[in-house]
């Protein structure tokens, strides 16, 4: 691990030495449901509706059975409900149907899954299955492009692989939750706040301010 790697690795336990997993859930299941229901949402605007979704449908073969108008008036205040409400019965479906209720603890299981991508897998792998992983949303992408770690141009994908060519395997799921509270509560999208920033002087983001 390079001295820059480290010093960021330092930074960052000290900003945020508790960082987790912030949408709410029970379980694995719950977790898997949660992150589907992320994707391009806030968390905030996810754990505001999974309550009323996980009383109503609490495990897979309710949910299976679910009418999807329902869900979708359970799910209309996020983003992109209508879809999700489709993915998560269809999932539950499967989850009920092929693997007896239980989620599956493989990438390969995860990913066939309706409405699960790489980014899905990882969180729930490494946060419910504890195999580490390295989830790269919008807070990381930025975080990573502006920290030096990956360049503009590079995929979701080339920047999960740097960062974890570039961080011992042992950090990677706190790692990932501490730059999405980085990206989420101190390098914001429009409005970074520089002038308290640890890692101003790694910074090679072009409207940093002083």
């Amino acid at each position: 691990m390079s001295q820059r790697t480290d010093t960021i690795l330092q930074a960052l336990d000290h900003m945020f030495p508790d960082a987790h997993v912030e949408l709410h859930h029970q379980n694995t299941f719950e977790l898997l449901v949660a992150v589907v229901l992320s994707a391009q949402t806030t968390d905030v605007a996810v754990n505001l509706v999974t309550p009323s979704l996980f009383s109503k449908y609490p495990s897979p073969k309710s949910l299976s059975e679910a009418k999807v108008n329902e869900v979708e008036d359970i799910l209309k205040t996020i983003g992109l409900y209508r879809n999700k409400a489709k993915n998560i019965i269809a999932l539950a479906h499967e989850i009920h149907h092929r693997y007896h209720d239980e989620v599956p603890g493989q990438r390969v299981y995860l990913e066939m899954l309706p409405g699960v991508g790489r980014k899905t897998a990882n969180v729930v792998l490494s946060n419910a299955f504890h195999i580490p992983a390295l989830a790269v949303d919008t807070h990381v992408a930025r975080v990573s492009v502006r920290l030096k770690l990956a360049k503009p141009e590079d995929s979701v994908l080339e920047i999960e692989k740097k960062l974890m060519r570039k961080f011992p395997k042992d950090k990677w799921t706190k790692l990932h939750h501490q730059l999405i509270f980085f990206g989420r509560y101190h390098c914001l999208a429009r409005k970074p706040k520089c002038h308290e920033c640890p890692l101003y002087d790694l910074c090679g983001y072009d409207h940093k301010t002083i």
